[in-house]
């Protein structure tokens, strides 16, 4: 069912253009459907910021739930924004103060960009802390993306994460390991994810606090898994909610950084991403690169028109599913906790069992 835009955010009428379904507020006000409320926790910089507001609210949109959902976008305070970050901040997105007094149904949590190898050190984490603390107690299910997964393990559970040694950038092969829990029902049993990051929690540090996974990979380790419970949390160490460009602006912001020296080595293609042609056309455009440098003549742009039309998404639908499914038993479960009032709390002896 569609999103309701209860609010001027232009990533409502972005998704409009894509051909999503947004229903005006006043209009979903006059329909006999159950609405949900959930909220989204972006941390992730200025330049991802709309996109990562349009990917989540896109998987939500394209749940087919019989439901409205009202998204409400928040932010730290403590993490850093340009002025048109800032503004886009103070003009769109909703107060933690104000979601806390609402309640919500569910809670989405990003990824961040960090400067400490010890995440404890990061301005952020005390305000997070007190974000992931208050869901535990009154949201009914909360699903962390990344950084976030990362985070929630080392305040939660006091398992920190591991250096790879090297990145993990790509998209690569996952196989359902779990095939009995609720989240994975209807999905493909082998499907693809893309992963960014340098950093790992291993199937080892979950089960270890009787967490399940329910998806991994040979490369890229433990994907999705979920609390002891099997609901009040959900775990992502990907970004299965990435459009088809996602690792290719990344690859570009890279470049860049080679460009502008702020990066020894030149950055290697994301892996399982490009097809032969497009991987040509990468190379092509490094030595471009390269040896517009060594003439120290300004560096070409990528050619994205040329590679936008060789990409692939492999990993969309099986992403979709999954959010539909945790969607679902949210609706399921919070038809006898509707928010009146939510704040009140969720009972954090509560099973909450999706197994039952």
């Amino acid at each position: 069912m569609p999103l309701v835009a209860h609010t001027e955010l232009p990533t409502f009428g972005r998704l409009r253009q894509e051909g999503g379904t947004v229903l005006p507020s006043d209009y979903a006000l006059h329909q006999d459907i159950r609405a949900l409320h959930i909220g989204l926790l972006n941390m992730m910089p200025d330049a991802a910021l709309a996109a990562t507001e349009r990917q989540f609210f896109r998987l939500v949109g394209e749940s087919n739930q019989i439901a409205q959902f009202y998204m409400h976008p928040f932010t730290l305070p403590q993490l850093p924004r340009g002025p048109g970050g800032q503004s886009h901040v103070e003009r769109f997105y909703e107060d933690f103060e104000d979601i806390k007094e609402e309640g919500l149904d569910a809670l989405i949590i990003t990824g961040a960009n960090v400067s400490h190898p010890d995440l404890a050190m990061e301005p952020f984490w005390e305000p997070l802390a007190e974000v992931v603390d208050w869901a535990w107690h009154n949201v009914t299910s909360t699903l962390c993306s990344c950084l976030a997964t990362h985070a929630v393990m080392q305040a939660r559970y006091g398992e920190r994460r591991r250096h790879r040694g090297s990145k993990l950038w790509g998209v690569f092969d996952h196989r359902v390991v779990d095939r009995g829990h609720p989240l994975v029902a209807g999905v493909n049993t082998r499907f693809n994810v893309p992963h960014s990051r340098f950093n790992d929690v291993s199937r080892e540090q979950f089960e270890r606090h009787g967490l399940r996974v329910l998806v991994e990979s040979p490369r890229a380790g433990a994907h999705l898994a979920v609390s002891a419970d099997g609901f009040r949390v959900v775990f992502f160490q990907g970004h299965p909610e990435y459009d088809s460009i996602s690792l290719l602006k990344e690859y570009k912001r890279e470049v860049r950084r080679f460009v502008n020296g702020e990066r020894e080595e030149f950055p290697p293609p994301p892996e399982n991403y490009l097809s032969l042609q497009a991987a040509a056309i990468l190379e092509e455009h490094r030595e471009r690169v390269q040896q517009a440098l060594e003439r120290r003549a300004p560096a070409p742009e990528l050619p994205e028109a040329l590679l936008v039309e060789q990409l692939d998404n492999t990993w969309h639908d099986s992403a979709l599913a999954v959010v539909n499914n945790w969607i679902g038993n949210v609706y399921q479960l919070t038809g006898a906790r509707r928010r009146t009032p939510f704040r009140e709390g969720i009972d954090p002896e509560d099973p909450l069992d999706w197994n039952r």
